[in-house]
């Protein structure tokens, strides 16, 4: 295990932290449970550096619950400071990281997020399952500027008219299928859509290319990060919006760019469950 001291300038406090990754997207993970810490989002962008501070994806924050029924209140941050609802393969991190520093011994942790109450499970070969909870179809929860819910929406974005569907696993994704991700034009849609109304809150796009009913490859751009290599909640809404278009069966292999992971949705009224590996990679402290 390494262990990295940085020195990040104009600031003043010590601040340890852990570097972790889920299938290379990565995280830089901090424990607030005993004092609370606040990072403004300037801080977050110099820290999410790859050539002058850390580097991550997005940074997660473990603080103490504000409700009876959840162990910890999991925060996401994005590389850009923005604060957003859910991200999977964090979640995955956030049991590995609770676990190894001793703060939870529970094989099942109930954690809050902005986006809702969510169970995470350690399984005995070192994988993380993630009860990710009912996802939401429903326009307006999700939130989508539609006026019916459907199975599939058009739109025109970079010039380019697609089909998709809309999915939150307690963040908006926007879902497309694709004969070949490896052409999928995912930086110029991804971008594009940000700035679209559509979904108010902005959206995470994921490009969907079904080898079988079993078998999924996926590329996802991220909100507020940009294509990531790999996104838990991404392969969620995917299995979902292949599921209700009759495409796929209920537990799914989903390829991604760094990994694999395995996700069921027995289809309305069910728990997606996403289950996949978390690494430590080092500690550090940083001056900030």
């Amino acid at each position: 295990m390494l262990t990295a001291h940085i020195l990040l300038h104009n600031y003043h406090m010590q601040l340890h932290f852990t570097k972790m990754h889920g299938l290379g997207n990565d995280f830089m993970v901090i424990d607030a449970t005993s004092e609370p810490i606040t990072l403004n989002a300037q801080v977050i962008q110099q820290l999410s550096d790859r050539h002058l501070g850390i580097g991550f994806d997005q940074l997660l924050m473990v603080e103490v619950s504000p409700t009876p029924d959840c162990d910890f209140r999991y925060r996401i941050f994005n590389c850009d400071g923005t604060e957003v609802e859910q991200c999977g393969n964090g979640a995955r991190c956030f049991a590995r990281f609770v676990t190894d520093k001793g703060l939870s011994t529970q094989q099942e942790i109930p954690v809050l997020t902005a986006g809702g109450r969510i169970v995470l499970k350690l399984e005995p070969d070192g994988q993380v399952t993630v009860d990710m909870g009912q996802p939401v179809l429903a326009p307006a929860e999700i939130p989508f500027n539609a006026t019916t819910q459907q199975t599939r929406y058009e739109h025109t974005i970079a010039g380019k008219h697609l089909t998709f569907s809309a999915v939150s696993m307690g963040n908006p994704h926007a879902v497309i299928t694709v004969d070949d991700i490896d052409t999928a034009d995912v930086e110029g849609i991804g971008t594009a859509w940000q700035k679209d109304d559509t979904f108010p809150n902005q959206v995470n796009v994921g490009f969907m290319q079904i080898i079988d009913r079993e078998t999924i490859r996926l590329r996802v751009y991220e909100r507020g990060v940009g294509e990531t290599m790999a996104c838990g909640s991404g392969a969620c809404a995917a299995i979902v919006a292949g599921h209700i278009q009759g495409l796929l069966d209920d537990t799914v292999t989903v390829i991604l760019p760094a990994g694999n992971l395995q996700i069921n949705w027995a289809g309305e009224n069910s728990v997606v469950k996403m289950t996949g590996p978390a690494t430590t990679v080092y500690h550090g402290t940083i001056t900030v």
